[in-house]
């Protein structure tokens, strides 16, 4: 199992460079502006996503005939006040767009701000529906809903049979939006969740949740959390004596909850939104690692990292088809203009009426030696 990078905020910076967030004329770089968790439970997924967005940047600035692309990144912990802070901090410098933030009650914190200011955010890791509607003309999303997510959940559990399902989940809106979602899916079958719990956001204060779930003896447990609460309440609940199965929607992030939990994670099962990182007959999936390889290790090949890298060149393929003097407008109808493209077999759509790029989702499983099929 490839084991997690650690990353330097400070050398990140530095590669920044001494370009200023001003925008400027001529071939000053376009400055992205991120805020996402750095440090803290939820670091992987900043850090993750972060470098497979760099890694595509990396090779897109390489190449003549345009402007440089570069995140201007800040650390929030994966909490809303950090996060609106920072947002705040960005727009007033000018950040020609917002780009890849990282979970729903952040996002959701930096919203209003983006669409006052009327700057282009793109690609946040998150499917929460409040994100999307209703619609902004700004926001754009890569990455299917939640809904999408855990209707594919509650199909293949009913599909086995399995119809009590329990859920766990973030006290928050991350984990009420995962919440609605498995409860809309379960009512369109006549059913209810067979139980309840939830878990403070950046905490794995989870033993009440656990006696909760576990006294309920579901089939299935849907998580929607954190990597390290949802380790901690698989741990605590294999503990207590549960043998059922664990399913997680993908922005718990895989590769993190895999090594979190070591040989505790075989058969656990994760949503996912972008094509496998480890199954060499996508094309994006050959390009990626192909990347990756020549990144001479400085970057993770997992599905977080996998979803920034297609996030930054979508977000390139909007700045390519973009009409006339670059502008955020003319960014916002070039990213519209993309429709039914392939991108190494994943397929993205945007139209003026709709911002939502793929409703792709697929399975995956931990296997006990911690590697992830799907």
């Amino acid at each position: 199992m490839i084991q997690r990078r650690q990353f330097s905020i400070a050398a990140g910076a530095a590669a920044l460079g001494g370009f200023g967030l001003a925008r400027a004329q001529g071939e000053a770089p376009i400055v992205l502006g991120q805020s996402a968790p750095f440090t803290g439970p939820a670091a992987q997924l900043g850090i993750q996503f972060q470098q497979g967005a760099k890694l595509y940047l990396d090779q897109y600035n390489a190449m003549p005939g345009h402007r440089d692309v570069r995140i201007k990144f800040l650390d929030d912990g994966y909490e809303p006040e950090r996060c609106a802070a920072n947002t705040k901090k960005l727009i007033d410098e000018e950040a020609f767009a917002l780009f890849g933030y990282i979970g729903t009650p952040t996002s959701l914190a930096a919203l209003p701000l983006a669409v006052n200011a009327k700057v282009p955010f793109i690609a946040p890791f998150t499917g929460a529906m409040a994100l999307r509607e209703p619609f902004h003309r700004n926001v754009f999303h890569l990455r299917a809903s939640y809904n999408d997510e855990t209707a594919l959940i509650v199909k293949q559990l009913t599909h086995l049979g399995l119809k009590k399902i329990a859920v766990f989940y973030q006290n928050d809106a991350y984990g009420k939006a995962g919440l609605d979602g498995v409860t809309l899916a379960l009512s369109q079958l006549d059913l209810k969740p067979a139980a309840l719990a939830t878990v403070e956001r950046n905490t794995v204060d989870v033993a009440a949740a656990v006696k909760t779930i576990v006294a309920a003896k579901p089939d299935a447990v849907v998580q929607v959390s954190a990597y390290k609460s949802c380790a901690a309440f698989i741990r605590e609940a294999r503990k207590a004596g549960y043998g059922g199965t664990f399913y997680n929607v993908s922005f718990v992030g895989t590769q993190a909850l895999a090594d979190e939990l070591g040989k505790d994670g075989a058969g656990v099962v994760v949503t996912q939104v972008v094509p496998s990182p480890y199954y060499a007959a996508n094309g994006i999936t050959r390009e990626f690692n192909e990347a990756v390889k020549k990144s001479g290790g400085t970057v993770q090949s997992n599905f977080s990292s996998m979803e920034g890298y297609l996030a930054a060149k979508v977000l390139t393929e909007g700045l390519r088809r973009a009409p006339g003097k670059l502008t955020r407008e003319s960014l916002i109808a070039g990213l519209e203009s993309i429709d039914r493209q392939q991108f190494g077999g994943f397929e993205v759509s945007f139209s003026p009426r709709n911002h939502v790029g793929s409703k792709f989702v697929e399975l995956s499983m931990i296997t006990a030696d911690g590697r992830i099929r799907t």
